[in-house]
């Protein structure tokens, strides 16, 4: 019970904050990674708003998965209706978490094949494409909780096919945050050496803020 409390808790304070802005052109989505820092205004989508100086909305929660999820815990769900000019998202560390760190080819296939062609991310980037959104794919940053572990392989996996996928489409991007973090810096991880502390989130908004060009 205490569990469930907590969950929900978790939940109620993460979802403070989002939505999409009238007239914003730019809309954040995914998983905790993203919305991470939201209840002290330094979300990933809240460190954009302030670099870009405009609205940009923001759907994130934690928990958030690419296949499952109920509602907006699902990222798919979260982008329903969504027609903007850039989306930026992440996904897929909570669906990993369903296998063993050594045992993740079944579930990384039906997130996205090998090719970079087929599975649940690269039809959600389509149907994202199809409204006309330019697509940011954030790719995930080694965290100190993981790196040198059996589990970093499967992301690595990971990181090669969705770069595999935003090579066929000019209009899709792979912004990688290991290109802006260090598994040895604490001070870009929130206390749990998982999550962004503020300067981490702010580093990720440094990342894709050159790349959401007018």
């Amino acid at each position: 019970m205490k569990h469930l409390i907590l969950l929900s808790l978790l939940l109620l304070l993460a979802a403070c904050g989002r939505g999409v802005p009238d007239q914003a052109r730019i809309v954040v989505a995914g998983d905790s990674v993203m919305a991470w820092n939201r209840s002290a205004g330094a979300s990933v989508a809240d460190q954009l708003q302030m670099r870009l100086g405009e609205p940009v909305g923001d759907v994130s929660l934690p928990l958030a998965k690419v296949m499952g999820g109920a509602g907006p815990l699902n990222i798919p769900s979260q982008l329903e209706g969504v027609r903007v000019a850039h989306v930026v998202v992440n996904g897929g560390a909570n669906d990993l978490t369903s296998c063993e760190c050594g045992q993740c080819g079944p579930v990384l296939n039906r997130l996205i094949s090998e090719d970079g062609t087929q599975g649940a991310i690269p039809a959600l980037v389509a149907d994202l494409r199809r409204r006309g959104s330019q697509v940011i794919w954030a790719d995930y940053y080694t965290s100190p909780k993981y790196a040198g572990t059996a589990c970093e392989p499967r992301y690595k996996v990971l990181e090669a096919r969705l770069g595999r996928m935003a090579a066929q489409d000019a209009g899709v991007t792979l912004a990688d945050m290991d290109d802006v973090f260090r598994p040895d810096d604490l001070t870009l991880f929130a206390a749990d050496k998982t999550h962004p502390s503020a300067k981490g989130s702010g580093r990720i908004a440094d990342l894709v803020a050159p790349l959401l060009s007018r």
